[in-house]
């Protein structure tokens, strides 16, 4: 089922979680357990993300250095598979730009659609660490609007290989990412509005949004989207601070902006436990606001840590 469709026949706010695969060998039975405890709340999909190959250099007998690819955190394709059949709730693997080739990507798509998986997430992702900007792989995509139109032309039955006779269709449902705080290389929110248009456009369906802790961001990027065309489904992404260290490390990588009066109530606290309570009571009542502004889906960045999450459902009790 796709996620349009579940927000379709939905009478309420839906709740939806992301999850990591393991680092490479690992069992899956790490991702299991997890996965057992987030079916308690009924999620309507689940997403997993996707990691592009990183290197590192290994110095030789010689002293020349070799190259070496690894990619951390493999597995997506079958813990989807997984997701969708050991568990019966619809899964939505990422698809990124960053260390992948056109031919790649479409690989990964025709084994998805094997797999009767018809949701897909995509993303340009991030440069690799020693980058200062994101560069393609060679034969790859640049933006996430490229590797939007490589699935809508598959969904036509258009693959890479042109003379293919009687090629199938896919059906997959497009998201993509937005940010209420506008992504940090865009020069502003015009321009990264534009280039949110351009992704629907080219036939994306939904829209996922960047982690916020400042309801009122979302509520006005919502509105400036819808004031420029953009009608699809909007999902907000949210994310319960678990530890003082977040205050520094979420608006270091994911480029956004803390409300002061979450910082204060945080830097007051002296145990975990305390900045544990205070940002489960936070996000509890993002997620009231935002039931009552009426987003069709509450996602969840779990990052493999469910506590949050439990306590987040205990506080909405009633709403969802």
């Amino acid at each position: 089922m796709k996620v349009t469709e579940h927000i379709a026949a939905a009478k309420k706010t839906l709740i939806s979680f992301e999850i990591l695969p393991p680092i490479k060998g690992k069992s899956i039975q790490s991702i299991a357990k997890i996965l057992d405890q987030l079916m308690d709340f009924s999620p309507a999909f689940i997403n997993v993300t996707y990691h592009r190959a990183e290197y590192r250099y290994k110095q030789l007998e010689n002293g020349l250095f070799e190259k070496i690819y690894t990619r951390k955190r493999p597995g997506t394709v079958g813990i989807c598979a997984a997701i969708k059949y050991k568990y019966g709730v619809d899964a939505v693997p990422h698809l990124v730009c960053g260390g992948f080739s056109k031919t790649e990507t479409e690989d990964a798509l025709v084994d998805l659609n094997y797999l009767g998986i018809d949701n897909v997430l995509l993303l340009r992702g991030d440069p690799i660490k020693d980058e200062r900007s994101f560069v393609p792989e060679k034969y790859g995509h640049s933006n996430a609007i490229e590797l939007v139109t490589q699935v809508v032309k598959l969904n036509k039955g258009m693959y890479l290989e042109e003379d293919l006779v009687d090629a199938t269709e896919t059906d997959f449902c497009i998201g993509v990412a937005g940010y209420p705080e506008k992504h940090y290389e865009a020069p502003n929110m015009e321009v990264d509005l534009r280039n949110l248009k351009a992704k629907v456009d080219a036939g994306a369906a939904y829209i996922v949004t960047q982690m916020f802790f400042d309801n009122q961001k979302f509520f006005d990027f919502v509105k400036q989207c819808r004031a420029i065309g953009i009608k699809v489904p909007i999902i907000p992404g949210l994310k319960p601070i678990t530890t003082k260290r977040h205050l520094s490390v979420l608006p270091g990588i994911f480029h956004v902006s803390l409300p002061p009066a979450l910082v204060d109530a945080i830097e007051a606290c002296t145990t975990r436990e305390q900045v544990r309570k205070v940002g489960v009571k936070w996000a509890t009542q993002q997620c009231k606001e935002l039931i009552d502004f009426g987003v069709p889906v509450l996602h969840f960045y779990t990052m493999s840590n469910v506590r949050p999450v439990r306590e987040i459902m205990k506080g909405l009790k009633g709403k969802i």
